[in-house]
């Protein structure tokens, strides 16, 4: 019998870890965790709850109804997809948290202390029988540090503004969703969140010592894909 391990896949915003760790995740039959959707949803909360105004965030309301369990984040295997999907209370969320408005205010709520304790401890908990693909800003370094297999994805800001712009294209419904979308605006985001990722104050964003890096700005998601199951397949014999 293969052994389970924990997989952690890290990386800037929009260089396809998320696409990466699924494809691996369905092909050797482990769980797969997008906590970078976790940290979506807890933006998406307090947006709906008037915590999270232009004027900046709520922190203390914030931090009340996180203390208070009001925020519950979970996932569902969606067989249409063959994805799981996000769920905010009981809500699917998983087409609102990636939208732009939420992207654009993400990165701050993701570098408060209180949210990242409560997500880490929740995402440990998700590893501790192992057998796990989770991606995110710190799983290697500050999750799962023990994990067996660590790897660091990036590309330049360009090429994943470009994919976010791809896959916003093509979820848009309408002719005016897709005329409000606007390249430099999201490469724009794509920058400010490589900078507020890397120099919060709690786990930031850093290769692992032990990380392999993936720069996949000329890769398709073929060559990814077969990239990371002979690193696993390495690692499990």
């Amino acid at each position: 019998m293969t052994k389970k391990i924990i997989i952690a896949i890290d990386g800037h915003s929009s260089c396809g870890k998320s696409t990466m760790a699924k494809q691996l995740a369905k092909e050797i039959g482990y769980v797969y965790v997008d906590t970078g959707a976790m940290y979506r949803a807890v933006t998406l909360y307090a947006m709906q709850k008037g915590l999270y105004p232009d004027s900046g965030i709520k922190e203390a309301e914030l931090k009340a109804a996180i203390d208070a369990g009001k925020i519950q984040i979970g996932f569902k295997f969606n067989p249409e997809t063959g994805r799981p999907d996000t769920y905010l209370n009981g809500q699917k969320v998983e087409n609102e948290i990636r939208q732009m408005d939420v992207s654009n205010r993400v990165s701050p709520i993701a570098a408060l202390p209180f949210v990242r304790a409560l997500l880490t401890e929740q995402q440990q908990a998700m590893g501790r029988e192992k057998g796990i693909v989770m991606d995110g800003r710190d799983i290697g370094t500050a999750v799962f540090p023990q994990a067996e297999l660590k790897v660091f994805v990036t590309a330049t800001a360009k090429v994943r503004a470009q994919r976010r712009y791809d896959e916003l294209m093509g979820k848009a419904q309408t002719q005016e969703e897709k005329d409000a979308l606007n390249f430099e605006e999201i490469l724009k985001n794509v920058e400010e969140r490589d900078y507020i990722d890397s120099h919060r104050e709690v786990a930031p964003l850093r290769k692992a010592d032990d990380a392999l890096v993936l720069d996949n700005s000329e890769l398709t998601r073929e060559e990814q894909s077969a990239w990371l199951l002979e690193r696993y397949k390495k690692i499990v014999g």
